[in-house]
């Protein structure tokens, strides 16, 4: 369903990419892509998104493929370590995250080097897969809101639902039969033009963030016909763990 014609040239990585990802995806789910109309057809932007699936990443690169954007990435430095993929994933202007580590900064710097380039940068604000019992958007990290004070580009919000049913989250598993519905609501530019000028204070930080994952958890709301909790589920309160599979017990 393209809505929009690419405005820069694919590179040897998406060409490779989209004949083989593209017809899975067309195969495997019905598709619902609302709000596109709000993803910039140019210029520097960042995406966020609501993270769901191991696969939301797939569904996410076509959603915006749709729209005549190519993705650039933020992803776990671990998956350039595998030297075929790791030179698949720069060939495709991917950018490794070390989280928790010195060297995140560097994606940092990447990343608002990309943005600045033109690029459509796409961050998932919770890090990682959301804790949420229920799969809704928990707190989120500061990565989008820093880009986003330092470049002043557009932050597009998109609530996401569908991809979970495609593969459950940590699961190894894909359910491809029957094709799984996949939704996707972009909405307008989170409103942060009052916080770019400002000193870059901790406070100004959170604000920026705590608007980005308000907007996405609105759109979720509205994809899914439901309600989220009034209090956004966070991992650290609750004393759970960001790394590995939650539902495996630690070995005494």
């Amino acid at each position: 369903m393209t809505v929009r014609d690419l405005q820069q040239p694919r590179g040897w990585a998406f060409n490779l990419a989209v004949p083989v990802v593209k017809p899975f995806l067309l195969a495997t789910t019905k598709r619902t892509w609302d709000g596109g109309e709000h993803i910039p057809a140019t210029g520097g932007c960042i995406v966020v998104f609501n993270h769901i699936s191991h696969v939301d990443p797939l569904t996410a690169a076509h959603f915006l493929y749709d729209h005549g954007r190519i993705p650039r990435y933020l992803a776990k430095s671990g998956l350039f370590k595998n030297k075929a993929l790791g030179f698949f994933l720069r060939g495709a202007g991917q950018i490794p995250v070390e989280r928790l580590s010195r060297n995140a900064k560097g994606a940092y710097d990447a990343a608002v080097a990309a943005v600045r380039a033109g690029e459509c940068v796409v961050v998932y604000p919770e890090g990682t897969l959301t804790r949420d019992p229920d799969l809704w958007p928990m707190t989120g990290k500061s990565g989008a809101a820093r880009i986003a004070l330092e470049t002043g580009c557009p932050v597009i919000p998109v609530g996401q639902w569908g991809a979970h049913e495609l593969l459950p989250p940590y699961s190894k598993s894909p359910k491809l039969f029957p094709r799984k519905h996949v939704q996707m609501l972009a909405g307008p530019p989170v409103p942060l033009e009052d916080l770019v000028a400002l000193p870059r204070t901790q406070q100004v930080i959170n604000t920026a963030t705590e608007r980005i994952m308000a907007a996405i958890t609105e759109l979720v709301e509205e994809v899914r016909g439901g309600e989220a909790p009034a209090q956004r589920f966070d991992p650290r309160k609750a004393g759970v763990k960001l790394t590995g599979d939650p539902r495996k017990k630690e070995k005494s």
